[in-house]
């Protein structure tokens, strides 16, 4: 029997928000996936409109399980969801989002059995506030400057999401990559997938509050690396805003890839610099 896999989609006042008729495409298409053990798990934060009428309408309906009770943000919802999931894999996907796919998650799913992985990631469809759609390409080289995938497009074991406590709920902007890069540090087993079956919608509160995604960045780089390199704040300035790293930080780093691989992370990382700095500039 094929491993049941968990989906969690966190929402807020989605009537209020328009979204409704986004989530319906959601729950729609996903009803459509050829695969065969999907549970739909939504966690509400304690919306005051009509969504909890409009989830009790789809959990009649046999779409998903929902539950509603205050959280502290986005990380705390799926947290949450982890918490109540019960399948081997997990997915995150927002109410705005969906899987255009409808094969993708049966073949990633025995992509991931085959290698015994520990997390996936793909190419994803990012639609953005601006009002244009470009594809994000995952590049894992640069996880340890910028967020490398989307993680609407990524695959996690729940045992492992377990084992690593979850997402760090401090980060209210950037906790994905600081879960990545634990992933990454860990040596935990990670698969590309080459099938785009995720479009996604880039969070305005990201795209709105630069200092914050610096500010938090900042504080992952400590987090993670204070036992790899001597960082004062100057050095974590440098990196957070200008992906300018230690020579001896990336020298560890490096280790968390193949030593195939060794030259061409160094060249990512230095072509990631030189790209940050073009767009400070102008």
């Amino acid at each position: 029997m094929e491993p049941l896999v968990s989906i969690i989609t966190p929402t807020l006042n989605i009537v209020e928000k328009e979204q409704a008729d986004e989530f319906n495409l959601l729950v729609t298409l996903l009803e459509l996936q050829t695969y065969p053990r999907i549970e739909h798990i939504v966690i509400d934060g304690s919306s005051t409109d009509e969504t909890i009428d409009l989830l009790k309408d789809y959990k009649n309906k046999g779409y998903i399980n929902f539950y509603t009770e205050k959280d502290t943000g986005k990380f705390h919802a799926l947290n949450k969801g982890i918490m109540r999931a019960k399948g081997k894999y997990i997915l995150f996907i927002s109410c705005d989002d969906f899987y255009h796919d409808i094969t993708a998650i049966s073949d990633a799913v025995s992509a991931m059995e085959a290698d015994n992985a520990d997390f996936l990631f793909s190419p994803a469809y990012c639609r953005h506030p601006e009002g244009y759609t470009f594809l994000f390409m995952p590049a894992m080289y640069n996880a340890f400057q910028v967020l490398p995938c989307a993680r609407q497009g990524m695959i996690f074991k729940r045992s492992m999401l377990e084992e690593e406590k979850y997402f760090d709920e401090k980060f209210k902007i950037m906790s994905d990559m600081d879960l990545i890069i634990r992933l990454l540090l860990k040596g935990r087993k990670a698969i590309f997938f080459e099938t785009n079956f995720t479009t996604y919608k880039f969070s305005e509160k990201s795209y709105g509050n630069e200092e914050q995604c610096v500010n938090e960045t900042k504080l992952i780089y400590h987090k993670n690396f204070r036992n790899l390199c001597a960082l004062n704040d100057e050095t974590l300035e440098a990196m957070a805003r200008y992906s300018e790293f230690p020579p001896a930080l990336l020298d560890k780093l490096a280790g968390c890839f193949s030593p195939d691989d060794r030259d061409l992370f160094m060249e990512r990382c230095e072509q990631m610099h030189q790209l940050r700095l073009q767009q400070l500039r102008g």
